[in-house]
């Protein structure tokens, strides 16, 4: 039995909040949304977020880099900039396209970014200079997964498939249609050993890694499209977040429903749920929405689960 309560709403963006990411201290989070403003939050004292960056166009993706403890941050139609968010300001930018930038992921010195355009471009974060860039759809490339173990990353495309590309050299390894519309979410399990993608189609599916991304799990989880899904600290459970408003809490192994938060039982959003991040501060959940708002909840899981 998992138990929900919301302890705190978020407020101060203009906009839609698109994005919500962790950094080093598990207490301490940012958001950026389609105001362009980037906030630091204290979710052990959330009082006004403090504002580090306002840039002109939305944001839809941004990247803590724990080594530097620096924010990429993708502004649309401009590209990528790198601040150094304690003394708010723009250490490097770097133009990639003139179209929408989805996700931003780093493995090693290597930062990968998915655009619109259908691109998915490798930057050499020393040199800060554009390493590769793979063009293997005219679709957006919607979302990027990281599978150390293997060696791999997942993108997800607005084509419905997904494409996995080898981590040495980023040739493609595998692709397949997947879903039945865009795929906006992936994450690899925490052990690297299965891939759940979610969709525009409202659909989740699991796919085995060590047998070639074989399909061995569907579920119808949501009313419309799943925009976002996080694992929680231990990995056994994880949330999704949907455009029909709700949260979904699974467990890992069976991908089995065991809660649902919504606006009607639990004062939840009023909008789509575009972005979750369970953080290991006291296994607080935050959400981000279009009504402009972060929630921050407590979910207590009893101890015979």
């Amino acid at each position: 039995m998992i138990h929900v309560e919301k302890i705190h709403s978020l407020t101060g963006h203009r906009d839609c909040v698109y994005t919500v990411e962790a950094s080093d201290n598990a207490a301490h989070i940012f958001s950026a949304g389609g105001d362009g403003m980037i906030v630091r939050w204290n979710i052990s004292a959330p009082e006004e977020g403090e504002l580090i960056a306002k840039l002109p166009n939305s944001v839809y993706a941004i990247h803590y880099l724990a080594n530097e403890d620096h924010l990429i941050v993708g502004q649309n139609y401009e590209g990528i900039h790198v601040l150094d968010w304690k003394e708010k300001k723009e250490i490097a930018t770097l133009k990639l396209s003139t179209s929408s930038i989805f996700d931003i992921q780093s493995v090693q010195r290597d930062v990968i970014v998915a655009s619109g355009d259908g691109s998915v471009t490798i930057v050499d974060l020393e040199k800060w200079i554009i390493k590769k860039r793979l063009v293997p759809s005219k679709k957006s490339a919607r979302v990027i997964a990281v599978n150390k173990l293997t060696g791999e990353m997942a993108v997800g495309f607005s084509d419905y498939f997904i494409r996995i590309f080898s981590l040495d050299d980023y040739s493609l390894k595998h692709e397949f249609q997947a879903h039945q519309n865009s795929v906006f979410t992936l994450r690899y399990t925490p052990d690297n050993k299965f891939l759940i993608s979610g969709s525009r189609d409202a659909r989740l599916k699991v796919w085995d890694v060590s047998s070639g991304y074989a399909q061995t799990a569907e579920v119808v989880a949501h009313l419309f499209a799943i925009n976002h899904m996080a694992f929680s600290p231990t990995g056994k459970h994880f949330v999704t977040g949907s455009m029909d408003k709700s949260i979904k809490v699974w467990d890992t192994s069976e991908l089995k429903l065991l809660k649902v938060i919504d606006k009607a039982r639990y004062a939840g959003h009023g909008t789509s749920v575009n972005k979750l991040l369970w953080t290991s501060f006291n296994d607080q959940l935050v959400s981000a929405s279009d009504d402009r708002t972060l929630s921050v909840w407590r979910l207590q899981v009893d101890s015979q689960k």
